[in-house]
């Protein structure tokens, strides 16, 4: 792990390369697993406020499921994840666009008819992040459904962290992207030793 400000970041995220696939995967990572996507408890209240604008770009089965359950739930876990259709299947914001998932509250946000991307955790896949009271600790999440992604991330040479780094600047903010990339530097110039 490597220290950075507030948090501590895993050497994964300097060393695996990554670049998502859409055309290969077809956005998996929206449909699979068996929650929605995790939401922080800051995040409950804005997705309340823009799902009336929202709503017209998702399927009628998505708005079924929030209508049922929420625009939000609480897992088995006491975690708090987005609404999935039929309780365990694609997350009820996912649209599909040419047999590709894509995220109804983003294709708002790229209308410029809201000013909220999208969660932020789903933002940052495939970065996991834990929090505690005083630092938060990022992860690589390794899944069999991204290899498309590992693969050309390493045929493009791109890091995990810089293919998120507009995420990654969201969440935390440009001061400590840039320390990242100094530690970035300073972890290779160690490796190289």
């Amino acid at each position: 792990m490597i220290e950075v400000l507030n948090t501590l970041v895993d050497e994964d995220l300097l060393t695996e390369t990554f670049v998502c696939n859409l055309d290969k995967c077809k956005g998996a990572c929206c449909v699979e697993g068996d929650a929605g996507a995790p939401l922080a408890k800051s995040e409950l209240s804005v997705l309340e406020e823009i799902y009336p604008v929202v709503k017209p770009y998702l399927t009628q089965k998505g708005i079924e499921a929030i209508e049922e359950y929420g625009t939000w739930v609480k897992d088995s876990d006491g975690d708090y994840t987005t609404p999935c259709v039929d309780g365990n299947k694609e997350c009820a914001y996912v649209t599909w666009e040419n047999g590709i998932t894509k995220c109804g509250i983003e294709q708002a946000y790229l209308d410029g008819k809201i000013s909220w991307k999208k969660p932020v955790s789903c933002h940052l896949y495939p970065i996991r992040t834990t929090e505690y009271p005083e630092f938060d600790v990022l992860h690589y999440d390794r899944w069999h459904i991204c290899s498309s992604a590992c693969s050309f991330g390493r045929e493009l040479k791109v890091p995990v962290f810089r293919f998120l780094k507009e995420p990654l600047i969201r969440k935390y903010g440009e001061e400590w992207y840039n320390e990242l990339e100094e530690a970035n530097t300073a972890y290779k110039a160690g490796c190289s030793l």
